[in-house]
């Protein structure tokens, strides 16, 4: 029996709630937004990362936001998207989008679930997982481009490193 299945034994849960019961199992601040859209605070090593995750039932998909603020100066949004497309070339599930709006770094994924698939647990977690990962692994070549006037070069070669560099 899987861990996440030690706490939920029922597969015909809407996704919505399976997220609920584990932001609840993890003690993550979350707010139930609407029947088919969570919101949850995740903890990460960099900063807390907000997690959305909302059902479309009429494309059948489950969409996964992840957002971290970023404010950096203006004349640094160049180099930080060069830095943005060199972390999606490293990334096979979702990406990252900066939205200068409102300030907001953001790691998306769709989880297509056609035919009338259902998400698990272990899936869902996985998606969470993947997304606060991610955003984990460059959050410091984000930040060292917008604020360290790193090149994206220089700043990629960091978080790479980093994800290598661990035993």
């Amino acid at each position: 029996m899987s861990y996440t299945e030690q706490f939920i034994q029922t597969d015909d849960l809407h996704p919505i709630d399976l997220a609920e019961t584990l932001a609840e199992h993890h003690e993550w601040e979350f707010d139930r937004v609407a029947d088919d859209q969570i919101a949850m605070a995740v903890e990460g090593r960099w900063c807390a990362y907000s997690v959305t995750l909302a059902w479309s039932a009429g494309d059948e998909t489950l969409r996964l936001i992840c957002t971290f603020e970023m404010r950096p100066p203006e004349d640094r949004l160049p180099e930080l998207y060069d830095t943005l497309n060199r972390a999606n070339d490293l990334c096979w599930a979702g990406g990252f989008t900066y939205w200068p709006e409102h300030g907001l770094m953001t790691y998306r994924y769709g989880l297509v679930l056609a035919g009338g698939q259902m998400a698990g647990a272990e899936q869902i977690t996985a998606l969470i997982n993947a997304a606060v990962m991610a955003s984990e692994r460059f959050y410091p070549a984000f930040q060292l481009v917008g604020w360290g006037k790193s090149s994206a070069t220089e700043a990629m070669k960091m978080a790479i490193a980093e994800a290598y560099g661990r035993a």
